[in-house]
């Protein structure tokens, strides 16, 4: 593979945080090495290098596993048994080994007849790069007792040599492999919790994940810092708006009175006018008077509207059609998508805005002055920061943390803190905005689907499984409907 245009392309896709699947069904010498040889890359990216030799050796233990799980199906099959039952499975291992080895292309044929595959999935994110292995034959929850007995016996080891001597396993090669691999971890500095296997609607999924450089998340930091703390050259919210603002949070406050406030702005109220008229709301009869709009949004929600009014303001948004169009499509996914798991009010309405202020990270890089961006690249260079870090920081996951701390300094509520940060990767969220942000995630995910830059295997599989979505055709039907949906919004039918 050593082709250097396919390199960069590599290297461009880790920057950009973007996941890397290949697919085999033989897994041949060739693919082994290819696979070898990408790992090799994103650890050089990654600023992880030393731990090429001991991730190799696990990768290649998660790929073995992997092709014995499928040889595994086509030998019981073929010898009519079930996997499923004890004694089935207890009759079918005894010959299982020296069987398949003996006519070992035999049985690969077989495994690509059925169309038993092998994925590798390499997905970097801001602090982890997780390496994922699946094959589509589910692990049974014996095989699954048997993986977390064989990592509980591991820590009874201290080397390699010990683990040789007590737990070699002649029935079955994942025995002792599994222990090697939780004692390579260790080496790495790791513990067994960074590995992890689980079946899912006939996948099964074995994953590691290894944290970025400490050297490179602190330069990561800095860095990010730097840029929030020389963003100041942007506006503070306008004075209408922080006044409307003042007026929501005094409890003294008559709805009148707020929308008096709102109705001197010409520019705010038809917006406001336009949001409670939208399909949000799907009123019977069109709504004209302010004072009925404010009652119809509510305080959190007026209040949301303002901070999604004033971004756009201070951003220049509609200087900026494509990612504008892009906020509202994921606004629109994932107000749609979080009616169908609840009816409360104010989550929907912290989705909705989150979904229009996801990317504000992105659109900050896109405005910021030239003057800024010198200030910046200097300050990178005093500190010995590679300036690829600074150019590939709003292509990449960064962006997400950039736009939240803009928000903390522009004292947002955490919920929406919380959909700008945690947009990409739901689970680090706070726990009681954990709805909000896997709704922005889920419909930002399925725009990116859409247009091809996201596979459907790379998904949070537990964010679909809470939409019940089970395989890749519901997820086709889900975002056809939705396209459909949002393409009839904006046309006004």
């Amino acid at each position: 593979m050593s082709n250097p245009e396919v390199i960069e392309k590599i290297r461009r896709s880790i920057r950009k945080s973007t996941p890397l699947t290949v697919t085999t069904y033989k897994f041949p010498h060739k693919t082994e090495l290819q696979i070898d040889e990408i790992l090799d890359i994103f650890l050089d990216e990654l600023g992880q290098s030393a731990l090429k030799d001991h991730l190799s050796y696990c990768l290649k233990e998660l790929a073995a596993n992997a092709k014995k799980a499928n040889t595994k199906r086509v030998y019981f099959e073929e010898k009519n048994l079930n996997i499923q039952d004890r004694e089935d499975y207890r009759k079918g291992m005894k010959t299982f080994r020296d069987e398949t080895l003996e006519n070992q292309k035999y049985w690969i044929e077989r495994q690509k007849e059925k169309g038993l595959f092998i994925k590798f999935l390499f997905h970097p994110t801001d602090r982890n790069f997780r390496i994922t292995v699946k094959n589509n034959s589910e692990i049974t929850c014996s095989e699954h007792m048997r993986v977390y007995d064989r990592i509980a016996r591991s820590r009874a080891f201290e080397t390699l040599e010990e683990a040789f001597l007590e737990v070699l396993d002649n029935s079955e090669g994942a025995g002792l492999g599994i222990v090697i691999l939780v004692l390579m971890l260790r080496k790495m500095g790791l513990d067994e919790d960074s590995y992890e296997i689980e079946g899912f609607n006939g996948i099964t999924s074995a994953n590691i994940t290894i944290p970025i450089s400490e050297v490179k998340l602190d330069q990561q930091k800095m860095l990010i810092k730097q840029i929030v703390d020389e963003i100041d050259s942007l506006p503070q919210f306008p004075e209408n708006i922080v006044a409307i603002q003042r007026l929501i949070n005094d409890p003294k406050s008559e709805l009148r009175n707020i929308a008096k406030k709102i109705s001197i702005d010409p520019a705010l109220t038809a917006d406001l006018l336009k949001t409670v008229n939208s399909a949000y709301f799907k009123l019977p009869n069109r709504v004209d008077n302010i004072g009925d709009a404010v009652k119809m949004l509510g305080l959190r929600g007026v209040k949301n509207m303002l901070l999604s009014y004033g971004t756009s303001k201070i951003l220049k948004l509609p200087n900026h059609p494509e990612q504008w169009r892009h906020a509202h499509r994921v606004a629109f996914y994932s107000f749609v998508l979080v009616r169908q798991i609840t009816r409360k009010k104010d989550i929907i309405d912290d989705v909705y805005v989150g979904g229009i202020l996801h990317d504000i990270g992105k659109i900050i890089f896109s405005v910021i002055h030239p003057n800024l961006l010198d200030k910046i690249r200097k300050f990178s260079h005093e500190k010995d920061i590679p300036p690829s870090l600074f150019e590939n920081l709003s292509a990449g996951y960064n962006h997400a943390e950039i736009g939240a701390q803009i928000a903390e300094k522009w004292n947002f509520p955490i919920s929406l803190v919380d959909a700008i940060r945690y947009h990409h990767h739901p689970d680090g969220c706070h726990p009681e905005n954990r709805l909000t942000v896997s709704c922005v995630y889920f419909g930002n995910a399925i725009c990116a689907y859409e247009n091809g830059s996201k596979r459907y295997d790379s998904m949070d599989f537990s964010i679909l499984s809470k939409f019940r979505i089970t395989n890749e055709t519901q997820l086709k039907q889900v975002q056809s409907r939705l396209s459909k949906d949002y393409e009839s919004e904006i046309s006004g039918v």
